[in-house]
């Protein structure tokens, strides 16, 4: 084969290639339109290859159906709400401005229309909960690890309890998201969870500007169980049967 073929063959493929992923592209962004605005159920395979201006069979050979299609846009838009909470986080160099930069970042994205619709109402229904979470995670838990891991910096805190911090700080923005997006007043809801976490933050932030600790899991007592080789608690326990 002479170099001219070589050289024009490889340019047939890279037009293919080229056209594949445009029409890959293509259904994505109507499909996302059309989940937005009628929901998964309300969507129709026939409406997305007439937006995207292609054929069923060019649909098939991107997705296997429609469920595999939503998926595709449902990582799409994590993907992008996760760069935009990237980016708020490291506009910010104090780890607790980035802690808030994220926060706003965050509750800004859950009051967009199409992750409000795809992500926190369809999401769970179209996925199933367990691989729901799974996308979640991978898209947004890594951004609570930095933050979190920033904030704990000043304390002695062992890896095992950064990660619990991560997880407790990540089901509870799931949580907040969640309840701003399916508010009336979804400004006003987000302002009160703006409020409440930044005074969670606030406290922490003082606590360790004054140089104190945090609690550690060996040193704490479990809450309203005794001791039974603490004389401490015999001693109350005595006291209460005399009177």
């Amino acid at each position: 084969m002479t170099a001219h073929k070589v050289l024009r063959k490889a340019a047939r493929s890279t037009r293919r290639q080229e056209y594949s992923a445009s029409t890959k592209r293509a259904l994505v962004e109507v499909a996302t339109e059309l989940f937005t605005e009628r929901g998964y159920a309300g969507t129709s395979l026939d409406e997305i290859v007439a937006g995207a201006r292609v054929t069923k069979g060019a649909l098939y050979h991107h997705f296997s159906g429609k469920q595999a299609l939503f998926e595709a846009v449902f990582e799409n838009v994590e993907e992008d709400a996760s760069k935009a909470i990237r980016r708020a986080v490291h506009t910010n160099r104090d780890p607790w401005d980035r802690a808030l930069g994220g926060l706003r970042s965050f509750l800004a994205v859950v009051q967009e229309p199409g992750y409000r619709r795809i992500v926190i109402q369809e999401g769970p229904a179209v996925l199933g909960y367990e691989r729901y979470r799974e996308q979640e995670e991978r898209s947004t838990f890594g951004i609570v690890q930095d933050i979190v891991s920033g904030v704990l910096s000043t304390y002695d805190v062992s890896p095992s309890m950064v990660e619990t911090f991560s997880r407790v700080f990540f089901g509870a923005m799931s949580a907040a998201g969640s309840a701003v997006s399916t508010a009336e007043d979804t400004a006003r809801a987000s302002a009160e969870v703006e409020a409440a976490i930044a005074f969670i933050l606030a406290g922490l932030r003082q606590q360790a500007e004054a140089g104190g600790e945090l609690p550690h899991p060996e040193t704490m007592d479990v809450v309203g169980l005794d001791d039974p080789d603490d004389p401490a608690d015999d001693a109350s326990e005595e006291d209460e049967d005399v009177v």
